[in-house]
């Protein structure tokens, strides 16, 4: 079974599968964390060392969508999410459908792989992420691996010393 197939069988379980007439989503943009200070200081290259004001923007944002009646069916975020990156070692994301990244200034990014239509040779999967006081961990699997053999031992040790 393939993901698609499970993703539609829900779909077509659920009470929206049929139109029932109209309805409203919420689409917002660019909470992009860090640029605030960035720009009050002049220097977007830098300076993006602070979150506050965003945080409460988003706060707000995040408010003011409970309080609609009626409720939006789903809420989409676009565009950029963070500016600047203030104690952040690894920066994890997708859409390049291959796994790929590097390092700069002890900043690491880990681009991981589709689960869907592949570009490159890797493996239709998932990474896991373990982050524990010292360190960040993280594998890549295909689905296969994941659910036949689970996550690997190192993995899983690295939890159980933080429990």
């Amino acid at each position: 079974i393939d993901l698609l197939s499970v993703l539609w069988r829900a779909w077509e379980q659920n009470d929206e599968y049929e139109w029932k007439g109209p309805f409203y989503f919420i689409q917002g943009a660019d909470p992009q964390f860090g640029l605030i200070k960035s720009w009050a200081v002049g220097d977007t290259n830098n300076g993006d060392d602070e979150w506050k004001e965003e945080i409460k923007l988003t706060e707000q944002a995040v408010q003011a969508v409970n309080k609609l009646n009626p409720k939006p069916k789903f809420f989409v975020l676009c565009g950029d999410l963070i500016h600047g990156m203030p104690g952040i070692k690894a920066v994890f994301s997708g859409h390049y459908h291959r796994n790929a990244g590097g390092s700069y200034r002890g900043l690491e990014m880990v681009v991981t792989s589709a689960i869907g239509c592949q570009l490159g040779e890797d493996t239709h999967g998932l990474r896991v992420v373990v982050v524990t006081d010292e360190k960040i961990v993280h594998r890549y699997y295909s689905l296969d691996e994941l659910s036949s053999q689970g996550m690997e031992k190192e993995l899983l040790d690295m939890l159980a010393k933080q429990i």
